[in-house]
């Protein structure tokens, strides 16, 4: 199994857990338990420590758009970007679960007009993104679109 990054909170590292042992339970995270909008469509991104050359796993929230999907490097509106988004910089191919599927995957990063129409469909699925990019400062956060390889 590939590491978990350091300092998880335990709700992170207990639904990296229930995504490996059912993925499909998994997959449509309950976020109210922590304030969040309720039910989210979550993935497992699996990157390349670019540090450890390790493997690495988090989830996070996605939205599918055409073939491809699309993740929010937002890290809860801080000013610097999180470390998962750090790997994908430097090792592009990674992979991710969706429920059941898995899939190779390779991560740019969203420019323009797209990475506008995109932040706003996913800032539809999950509305505080909206309030972190503001926490955030000068930090535009980043949105990455993951296409199957």
């Amino acid at each position: 199994m590939p590491d978990l990054p350091a300092n998880l909170p335990d709700w992170i590292s207990e639904h990296i857990e229930l995504y490996l042992s059912d993925p499909e339970a998994a997959h449509l995270w309950d976020s109210s338990s922590l304030g969040g909008p309720g039910i989210l469509p979550t993935l497992l991104l699996t990157t390349k420590g670019r540090k450890s050359g390790e493997q690495k796993m988090l989830p996070l929230i996605y939205k599918k758009v055409g073939d491809a999907y699309v993740i929010i490097a937002s890290k809860g509106g801080a000013p610097s970007h999180p470390a998962w988004y750090l790997n994908l910089q430097a090792e592009p191919a990674c992979e991710i679960k969706v429920g059941t599927l898995g899939l190779a995957v390779t991560a740019r990063d969203a420019a323009g007009d797209e990475r506008q129409a995109l932040w706003d469909q996913l800032a539809e699925v999950y509305p505080p993104y909206t309030a972190y990019q503001q926490t955030a400062g000068d930090r535009v956060i980043p949105v990455v679109v993951l296409e199957p390889r």
